[in-house]
């Protein structure tokens, strides 16, 4: 289980708030040549509830411009909920934006975007900039740009070549080519929907979209990204059979309380001893991958002294936030991966929908993750589904095929990317993992992490105290298969082979309090304090407010006053660690970074003991 999801909602945003943005407006009156600005819209993210948009208005006359003003409409059930870069109002169903004081003049040839946030799944419509057509004719409709092209595919990947290809865009008076951008930037003008790109280097990362041009010379809005990762070179170590996986999540949230920042991983040592971050949460909700905190994923502005560059973020850079807080990670560390975690204990009741259409959840997740702005951060996907078919916060009864089908539709779509799980470590007769078709489900995945901590604690306030990642059952153990031998046992058994088996290591412990007795299996009076939630504290207070006092079944314990605590030492995770190597695992994983110390000591007892 996980013990901590999310972060409060008063964080979730710093936009313009909506009642700045309601008002009443007349249709703007043109202030210059009606036929000297063009405006085009592109959504730029949809979370299902609802989406990220942005118009650019461009200076497509000779003479300079002063102001804009772009006015559009929108269904009754489609609204703006904040906006920057604009001053946005309405009346009714129509809406008008004016440029901010510092970004209203614009030379000839010249652009600039504004974005916003809405509600509602319509499309704009009758679309006006500076009181003429968008598309620079006269009056509309006039000639509009061509729509976005269908997100590329990749194929024929080799070490220095990829084929793309896509699905045509429309436009109502024709498309003459197509503009192909590799990691944002123009390497190609194509008449046909595909195009092979060569000299690429081997074992490398690239991003891939591509926009249309009208036979006016019009762009529409760029079609989504395809992530295509060349063959050889040695940057991705293989997931079993070599070279292990050494996985930490790091938390959205984590940048609020306990200020645990993306930098953290540089001055802690931590990112040089991993191959692999989780980033924990996405949502699952309407059937659908979505944001799970605008504000912490992508638009937080990093001071100099938070950020891993050393740079400030800007008002008017295209991405902040974490996600642009993990890119100059990678560029520090080019062989770490980033995969996206979506689900975890509070968000996991969406994954019951998802399972009813899985090729169009998995198609809702692709977009996601390759949304142009971060495409580049993130090298694949992971499901942390607690339970399929079993209960966590809630109930699921979709079946024990629905995690394979959902697993197979994530596969077919990401393609070669990284596609995991997280999953139970419940090995008890009957238990969870004996609900799901894991085994089925492995030939889609490149690994699971086998969640194997959070087996007792003061959920049950009396005790008996026992340890909370046990890695072998002893004498008194409160429930029999509740170990991480015993969940490896059970995988492997059904077919899931080791190599794709990552053993957990939790850093943090769990304790109760009124607990007299040194060795497991004392009463008590319910959970002992922590510092953000009773019952649980990282490991980097445990250690000295609670030092280690025995061990049992593979883990450390500790009795200090009335308090009991379990938890994981650099001493217990090497040896976890060599019995991992023993039983032909393929790696490690941890929840998560900000338990460990300020110099990772955790980490490194994982990394050393798994090289």
């Amino acid at each position: 289980m996980r013990f901590r999801h999310r972060a409060a909602a008063g964080f979730a945003t710093l936009l313009l708030p909506l009642a700045g943005l309601v008002g009443i407006s007349g249709h703007a009156q043109a202030a210059a040549d009606v036929s000297s600005a063009t405006a085009v819209f592109a959504k730029t993210s949809d979370w299902g509830t609802g989406f990220g948009g942005q118009w650019t208005v461009k200076n497509t006359g000779s003479a300079a411009i002063s102001s804009w003003t772009v006015e559009w409409d929108y269904p009754s059930d489609t609204k703006v909920t904040s906006a920057w870069d604009a001053t946005v109002t309405n009346s009714g169903t129509h809406w008008t934006a004016k440029n901010a004081n510092y970004n209203g003049a614009l030379a000839p040839g010249a652009s600039v975007s504004f974005g916003f946030n809405g509600a509602g799944g319509g499309a704009p419509s009758g679309c006006l900039v500076n009181g003429g057509s968008c598309d620079g004719g006269p009056s509309a409709p006039g000639d509009n740009p061509p729509s976005a092209p269908g997100t590329p595919t990749a194929s024929a990947v080799t070490d220095t070549s990829a084929r793309l290809a896509w699905s045509a865009a429309t436009d109502d008076k024709g498309v003459k080519n197509y503009d192909v951008l590799r990691d944002g930037t123009k390497i190609a003008t194509v008449t046909t929907t595909s195009y092979t790109d060569t000299g690429l280097s081997a074992g490398a990362d690239y991003s891939y979209s591509v926009l249309a041009r009208d036979t006016a010379d019009q762009t529409g809005p760029a079609s989504g990204s395809v992530a295509v990762h060349t063959t050889g070179g040695t940057t991705t170590p293989p997931p079993s059979g070599g070279a292990k996986v050494k996985l930490g999540y790091f938390t959205e949230w984590g940048i609020y309380t306990p200020n645990y920042q993306v930098k953290n991983l540089v001055t802690s040592g931590s990112a040089a001893k991993i191959t692999h971050i989780n980033y924990a949460f996405g949502n699952v909700t309407g059937g659908k991958c979505a944001i799970g905190d605008s504000y912490a994923d992508y638009d937080k502005a990093f001071t100099a002294d938070q950020s891993v560059s050393g740079a400030a973020d800007t008002w008017d850079q295209p991405l902040r936030g974490n996600f642009n807080q993990l890119r100059e990670l990678k560029a520090k560390y080019p062989n770490l991966k980033v995969i996206w975690s979506f689900g975890g204990w509070t968000w996991s009741g969406g994954f019951g929908e998802a399972a009813k259409n899985p090729a169009a959840f998995a198609q809702s997740c692709y977009d996601l993750v390759h949304d142009p702005r971060w495409a580049d951060v993130f090298d694949g996907i992971d499901i942390d589904w607690e339970y399929p078919n079993a209960c966590g916060l809630s109930c699921d009864a979709s079946g024990p095929a629905a995690f394979k089908n959902v697993m197979a539709a994530l596969r077919a779509k990401f393609g070669t990317q990284l596609v995991t799980a997280a999953v139970t470590a419940d090995g008890s007769a009957g238990g969870k993992i004996d609900a799901t078709d894991y085994a089925g489900a492995s030939q889609y995945v490149d690994w699971y992490n086998v969640m194997t901590y959070d087996f007792f604690g003061a959920w049950d306030a009396q005790g008996p105290t026992a340890p909370h990642s046990p890695l072998t059952s002893y004498s008194g153990i409160p429930k029999q298969g509740f170990t991480t031998a015993d969940a490896m046992a059970k995988y492997k058994a059904q077919g899931v082979p080791a190599g794709k088996l990552l053993l957990g290591i939790g850093f943090y412990g769990r304790g109760w309090t009124g607990v007299t007795q040194d060795a497991p299996g004392g009463t008590a009076t319910g959970p002992a304090a922590g510092s953000s939630e009773a019952g649980i504290e990282n490991y980097k207070v445990l250690k000295n407010s609670c030092p280690v006092t025995g061990a049992v079944a593979g883990t450390a314990y500790a009795h200090c006053g009335s308090n009991w605590w379990s938890y994981d030492t650099p001493d217990t995770i090497r040896s976890k660690m060599a019995w991992a190597k023993s039983q032909g695992l393929g790696g490690a994983f941890f929840w998560e970074f900000s338990g460990d110390t300020a110099d990772g000591e955790l980490v490194s007892a994982l990394s050393s003991g798994l090289s």
